[in-house]
């Protein structure tokens, strides 16, 4: 099977040519602005014209589409999201290779949740940023493309290379400087929030599968369980081995949900961290709803966030 994967360099794209590579029956390119990509191509600004040239050259039978960005502003975030697909899938109906697209998308596109609900592929999108918007708009563009495609929608990844800026990340280090400063209490507020964590690993075992498959439409991956992210830091408390006590700062005024996990303050000011809103305007829950996955893929979730955790902090000490 030959596969064409863009965003080989990121987050999830690593893994996803972990795994593409380790099945023998897999020829994999991989395309992106990289220098260790096979071919150097930017969504961003090249045109259809040329994408289609190269896939009528290299004619793959699956194109999976990691590339992306969750930074920036809406202009950035539109550029690297939703119009680099929009090249993706006319590309792909301009070339004659008839491949399938495997689109990742992400639970940031529902937005809010009510808190206890799984949140299933019908549910309406109401995204609540830009990021989301951008990733919605995308996975638009795909259902309405007329292509055989399938969008993958990720709830938040975790494991191994997690960003340190990501809440998970950021919640690392900051127990890493405590522990490197020799201090017995580390302070963090925002912890109430609860998601749905699934490791990268297993993200990169469902795009595979998906490529594999003749499933359509939206399908979510995630593990199925909301984690308060008060219990993911005692996990990683226990895991890295700190041996002080986890104070969590009250929220603001107003009830507004945030997250100041890794961003102390000056030290002139103890006034405490800074508070930052929890990235992915998805509110104080997200759950998703996996049996789609299951049913269509059979595809379940194999890695437990501990292990997820432990992977991140493992990184994250050797920075100490």
């Amino acid at each position: 099977m030959r596969v064409l994967l863009i965003g080989a360099n990121g987050y999830l794209g690593r893994f996803v040519a972990d795994r593409l590579l380790a099945d023998p029956a897999v020829q994999l390119t991989a395309l992106g602005r990289g220098d260790d990509a096979d071919v150097r191509f930017d969504l961003a600004s090249g045109s259809p014209g040329a994408l289609t040239r190269f896939l009528d050259a290299v004619h793959p039978q699956v194109v999976v589409n990691c590339a992306g960005t969750t930074r920036g502003g809406a202009r950035e975030l539109t550029r690297h999201n939703t119009v680099a697909v929009a090249t993706v899938c006319e590309a792909l109906r301009r070339s004659g290779c008839g491949a399938r697209l495997v689109q990742i998308g992400c639970g940031a596109e529902y937005g809010p949740s009510q808190p206890g609900s799984s949140t299933a592929e019908d549910a309406v999108p109401r995204p609540g940023g830009p990021y989301g918007v951008s990733k919605l708009a995308a996975t638009e563009l795909v259902l309405g493309s007329g292509l055989d495609a399938v969008v993958l929608r990720v709830f938040s990844p975790a494991g191994p290379g997690t960003p340190a800026g990501s809440p998970l990340g950021r919640l690392a280090e900051a127990m890493r400087r405590t522990m490197q400063s020799g201090d017995g209490e580390l302070k963090l507020g925002g912890l109430g929030v609860q998601r749905d964590f699934i490791d990268v690993r297993d993200v990169a075992r469902a795009v595979h599968a998906a490529s594999l498959s003749a499933a359509q439409g939206v399908i979510n991956i995630g593990s199925g369980r909301a984690v308060r992210l008060r219990d993911a830091a005692a996990v990683l408390a226990r895991v890295a081995g700190f041996g002080g006590s986890l104070h969590e700062l009250d929220g603001p005024p107003g009830g507004h949900l945030r997250s100041a996990i890794g961003h102390p303050r000056p030290e002139s000011d103890h006034a405490g961290p800074v508070a930052y809103p929890y990235p992915d305007g998805c509110g104080s829950w997200q759950q998703a709803d996996v049996r789609t996955a299951r049913d269509r893929l059979g595809w379940r979730p194999r890695i437990n966030l501990e292990e997820s955790l432990a992977d991140i902090w493992m990184e994250a000490a050797c920075r100490i």
